[in-house]
């Protein structure tokens, strides 16, 4: 690459608002059907929207107009700089108004010199200068004409008032002004493009376009990555969670390595999960993003279906052909994908047969590859045997406070008489995302009276769409496990857990393997000085789950743990 003057500041360029992601600027007839088209599906195939004329153009729009609100539209603009680009009065149109926007929103662009020395493109020499020299014939001819026609006209000259007759002069030298002016802002912006590092001819000499594409790519994705994510703009200190888990992919070493994202119900594994995959899935050769394992494994043909989502996204095939079985799907992932280096998330796994179908060994996957498992079993990730077991950290209250408010306080921040009562739901979430998000949402739109009520209401019946999250963690209980766990979360809660291991145990419930079984499903802990402890929402569900569907008998609840004295 060059070395020159590099484009503006990432501020700038971050405050806008962007509809592509880059835009093409091409000389059709020297690159369209070779370099511009790989290139193209390069980028498509990353993921990154981008504008191609004969693409993205609809038909019957104005071909002027629509390029120049494309080129102001896009975060970066991509010049392929070939033998005749000059040649095209509307590249150059094109060009000139792609360093205005450098200039005036931060726009970055990237020359690519194919075939032409950037000194040629500076100084306007060869086949650039003799575009120019062409321009300017193109031009006197057309002026030429103008004055032809006006002398040929029967009522032309010979009648025409001397007014008339200024008038065409004045028009004819207001062109002659603009057309120079038009020339000036072409060779200016032929010598700005060419002064910015791109890559030259000896890069992509010798058969290495390829190489030279993927390259171009990764740069292109690791520039976007400077601008914020309006998709994680809910996230609330995300940055430092996913450079945690970054130094535990090690990213850039080698080997193949395995990691699981452990935690409870609704604590943000998806989140963090997609955060990361977003930030470092352009250093692979494929990904893919595998939501929902849990419930899509269990349709018929479900681990089927993940095993072809897997090889058509990291591989970029519309449809896979050729697996009927899940035996199949593991010997042809293995095939596929042992000599690429991949990354791969798999989204909510609950059961070890489905790690064995999708990602079965460390050597299905090629050097560097990097599989991401997110999870509410650490027995699952264990008997996988994954490298890393990455803990969920809830937020804390600062955290907590600040992701409420995204969602209940338009300004986000908590309004001087709600002040009180955002530090209550918040107090009631434990650091909880799932509920920050889902009780900031419900509350956005009420006034002061109904977040009272709201709360009071909280207290004694809980919000369903929480709950039921939680809850299922506690359906993949055994019938055992499901006894004990309600136990512990309506009488032992803040015991100390030796003395209830005896009662657990008269009762039959083997507590030593149950007690293990539940701490792996993130259902509850135990405190250094050994007492039995779990989120409070999760002490809900189970309390919600006692109560069943009698929430105002307690003659028909399994369990009854208030006391009031008469």
């Amino acid at each position: 690459m060059t070395s020159s003057s590099s484009s503006p500041s990432v501020p700038a360029f971050s405050s806008h608002s962007w509809k592509y992601h880059v835009f093409l600027s091409f000389r059709g007839e020297d690159t369209r059907r070779n370099f511009v088209d790989h290139l193209y599906s390069a980028l498509e195939q990353q993921g990154i929207y981008t504008y191609k004329d004969d693409e993205t153009l609809s038909r019957g729009e104005s071909i002027g107009p629509a390029l120049m609100k494309a080129i102001e539209e896009s975060q970066i603009a991509v010049i392929i700089f070939s033998e005749n680009y000059a040649d095209s009065s509307w590249c150059l149109d094109e060009l000139a108004c792609i360093i205005k926007c450098k200039d005036m929103k931060g726009t970055i662009v990237m020359p690519i010199f194919y075939g032409v020395d950037p000194s040629e493109v500076r100084k306007q020499k060869q086949k650039y200068g003799e575009a120019f020299a062409k321009h300017e014939l193109e031009n006197k001819k057309k002026v030429k004409s103008w004055g032809q026609a006006v002398v040929e006209d029967p009522w032309g000259l010979l009648f025409a008032p001397r007014e008339q007759i200024r008038k065409y002069q004045e028009a004819f030298a207001k062109h002659e002004l603009e057309h120079k002016a038009k020339v000036k802002s072409w060779r200016k912006a032929l010598v700005d493009a060419s002064n910015i590092s791109g890559w030259e001819p000896k890069h992509i000499a010798n058969g290495h376009e390829s190489r030279v594409i993927k390259e171009i790519v990764d740069t292109i994705s690791e520039r976007l990555q400077l601008v914020p994510s309006t998709a994680n703009e809910d996230l609330i200190r995300m940055a430092a969670r996913i450079q945690r888990l970054k130094l535990e992919l090690q990213i850039g070493s080698g080997g193949v390595l395995m990691i699981g994202i452990w935690g409870v119900g609704g604590g943000g594994k998806t989140t963090l999960a997609s955060s990361i995959y977003d930030e470092i899935s352009s250093k692979f050769d494929g990904c893919c993003f595998v939501q929902n394992i849990r419930e899509e494994s269990s349709k018929i043909n479900g681990l089927v279906s993940l095993q072809k989502k897997i090889l058509s996204g990291v591989l970029k095939q519309k449809e896979v052909q050729g697996i009927e079985r899940v035996e199949e799907g593991r010997r042809m992932i293995q095939n596929r994908l042992c000599h690429r280096k991949v990354l791969i998330v798999l989204d909510d796994v609950d059961q070890l047969h489905q790690l064995k179908a999708l990602a079965g060994s460390h050597d299905w996957f090629g050097e560097g590859s990097r599989v991401i498992m997110t999870t509410r079993d650490e027995h699952v990730l264990n008997a996988h045997r994954v490298n890393v077991t990455h803990i969920i950290i809830l937020l804390n209250s600062d955290e907590a406070i600040k992701l409420f408010c995204k969602h209940a306080h338009r300004d986000h921040t908590p309004l001087e008489n709600y002040e009180q009562l955002s530090k209550e739901v918040v107090s009631y979430a434990g650091g909880l995302p799932l509920a920050l998000t889902i009780l900031g949402s419900f509350l956005c739109d009420k006034n002061i009276h109904e977040w009272r009520s709201a709360l009071a209401r909280l207290k004694e019946i809980p919000n369903d769409n929480i709950l039921e999250t939680l809850k299922i963690s506690f359906d993949g209980l055994t019938k055992v496990e499901r006894e004990l766990f309600l136990d512990i979360a309506c009488f032992f809660r803040g015991k100390y857990k030796d003395n209830a291991m005896g009662i657990f145990d008269a009762c039959g419930f083997h507590p030593v393997i149950g007690v293990k079984v539940l701490i792996q499903k993130a259902l509850i802990t135990i405190s250094e000085d050994g007492y039995f402890d779990m989120h409070d929402l999760v002490q809900e569900m189970g309390h919600y789950i006692v109560r069943g569907e009698h929430p105002k008998n307690p003659a028909k609840h399994s369990r009854i743990w208030i006391w009031k004295m008469f």
